[in-house]
């Protein structure tokens, strides 16, 4: 299974409830925290929703 690793780029301060929450979810802290997850469809989905505040990369 791969990897999947996520930085948070961008603040959540101004951002929607949902996103933060989905932020937070991930286990992103602080900006520029990064955290590894398996690839899932659930991990994906959320990622989609936040996409523009992450940066991901395959894990090899």
């Amino acid at each position: 299974m791969s990897k999947l690793k996520v930085t948070q780029i961008k603040s959540t301060i101004g951002r929607p409830q949902p996103h933060r929450r989905v932020i937070e979810a991930l286990g992103l802290r602080r900006h520029q925290m990064s955290v590894v997850h398996n690839d899932s469809p659930a991990i994906r989905g959320m990622l989609h929703k936040v996409r523009h505040l992450v940066r991901v990369e395959e894990v090899t």
